[in-house]
């Protein structure tokens, strides 16, 4: 991706954030390179980790078969599920200090139907009063089972016209809402996500993704001949890859289906947020898009930008998005600002193959590897705690205590630029508008700085208004007396040649 600044302009930068750092601040604590964030200029940067790798688990960890290829992860309390797609099975795992443990192998179910087994299911999700619904691909259904496994209902392809009658109908995804509704990704289907109501009557789409096509497509299909258009591909919506339902209902799909140019256009959405009404309401306030790597170079087979496939959204409405291309984690805050990024390629602890799939467990996230069938914990580390201490006292309006963790944030990376903005959102709240403006100077925060100046000068208004007045009423005096002296000086002196000329008389 192009930088937005010539490379000289970043020194000068870099120079006036030392310059104006307090002593110490800009040599920050001693950082690796597994951790990264980039700066205003989209240069990159290392950071203290934000999350350590803690553990690896895999089905001889488990005490039981290898998986293969595993589609996805669904987290509901201190319970992992994995969906162990190639063994046409899922995992369910109990988590008790950070290990993970098998409770059970779900690989078939009892009721009222033919086929009572699981085939390349690829998703799971388990409500809070423990029912179970699954996409078992293979079989062509979605499947809701209560927590004993028994069947309460099966979904099949809906007799709809929106929907393809020829081709197989195979679920993908799933997320479900406090009423039961599901919302499902299906192969071959790009109008949105389907919707169906708890009953399991299919009710429309959701969310469907703008048409991608390039100008040259365009161009093409435009000036082409009928025989020509018919045999050209029809410019259709991009198919979502994965969903995930967060507390409020809230639904996030995520998208790798786009192009590098698209993202240089700020136009492709790797990853929305959907209110009830299929609205995306992402906020997008981040100095960079939430796109994964702003730059990206091309190098043992990574070519173009990050591949979002799934994401995972805590408590605090921060958000963690998995890139298959670069098998990295980026964490988001609810703004849009890049909180950090880590990860890699390897076989490291802490690095994948090919990353599908995240959750979280309280803090903890688990990411699982669709190549090696494992699953990798990460804990957040006294850095990533502070960042999250900052962002949850500010949200709840303590902005005195979220400018000291925001300090402390600083003091461990002096070129953490949250930080210093953090600082300056905090003074601005505390109505301290002189020193926001300062924060806002040195990380280049033009809005929040037109904003604090705005309310700065309408205090320094109304703190001055009564002199304001005096000076304004004085300022309107001085004419008049200029005035009425110069009147006196002429009558006076017209007075002093008048009686100058009686006495010569």
């Amino acid at each position: 991706m192009k930088l937005r600044k010539k490379f000289a302009a970043a020194l000068l930068a870099m120079a006036t954030v030392i310059a104006v750092c307090p002593a110490g601040v800009a040599n920050a604590t001693t950082v690796n390179t597994y951790t990264y964030n980039y700066d205003y200029w989209g240069l990159e940067y290392e950071s203290p980790d934000a999350y350590q790798p803690m553990s690896y688990t895999d089905g001889r960890t488990l005490g039981t078969t290898a998986l293969k290829t595993p589609q996805n992860l669904f987290a509901r309390d201190n319970s992992l599920y994995v969906v162990d797609t190639g063994n046409n099975r899922i995992l369910e795992l109990t988590e008790e200090n950070g290990t993970l443990t098998l409770t059970r192998e779900i690989v078939e179910f009892t009721g009222d139907t033919e086929v009572l087994t699981l085939l390349a299911p690829q998703d799971i999700y388990v409500d809070t009063n423990g029912d179970i619904y699954i996409t078992d691909t293979g079989n062509y259904r979605v499947l809701h089972l209560n927590k004993d496994l028994q069947l309460i209902k099966e979904v099949l392809r809906p007799d709809n016209p929106l929907i393809d009658q020829e081709n197989p109908f195979e679920p993908t995804r799933i997320v479900v809402d406090r009423a039961g509704r599901m919302f499902v990704l299906a192969k071959n289907v790009n109008m949105g996500v389907m919707q169906f109501e708890a009953d399991g009557n299919f009710i429309g789409f959701i969310g469907a993704s703008e048409v991608v096509y390039s100008l040259a497509d365009l161009i093409k299909k435009k000036f082409s001949t009928k025989a020509q258009r018919d045999q050209m591909a029809d410019f259709v919506p991009t198919e979502y890859n994965n969903l995930y339902i967060d507390q409020k209902a809230f639904i996030y799909c995520t998208t790798d289906n786009y192009t590098a140019e698209d993202l240089d256009a700020g136009t492709a959405k790797p990853i929305r947020k959907l209110n009830s009404l299929g609205g995306d309401i992402l906020i997008r306030n981040g100095e960079w898009l939430p796109i994964g790597d702003v730059q990206w170079e091309d190098f043992g087979g990574m070519t173009g930008p990050s591949r979002i496939m799934d994401v995972t959204a805590m408590e605090d409405e921060t958000y963690y998005m998995v890139d298959r291309m670069r098998s990295r984690i980026f964490g988001y805050d609810e703004q849009g600002h890049l909180l950090y990024a880590f990860g890699g390629p390897g076989a490291q602890l802490g690095y994948f193959t090919q990353p599908i799939s995240i959750e979280h467990i309280g803090t903890d996230l688990y990411v699982l590897d669709n190549s090696t069938g494992g699953i990798t914990r990460f804990a957040r580390t006294e850095f990533g705690q502070l960042i999250h201490d900052a962002l949850d006292e500010y949200s709840v309006g303590n902005y005195e205590a979220s400018a000291k963790y925001w300090e402390q944030v600083r003091a461990m990376n002096g070129n953490y630029e949250l930080a210093y903005i953090g600082i300056g959102r905090s003074l601005l709240r505390q109505k301290d508008y002189e020193g926001a403006m300062e924060y806002f100077e040195v990380m280049r925060d033009h809005e929040n700085y037109s904003r604090a100046w705005k309310y700065y000068r309408k205090d320094w208004i109304e703190n001055n208004l009564g002199y304001v007045i005096i000076i304004l009423v004085v300022l309107g005096f001085i004419p008049v007396v200029v005035k009425k002296i110069k009147k006196i000086r002429w009558e006076a002196k017209m007075q002093y040649e008048y009686e100058s000329e009686s006495k010569n008389k």
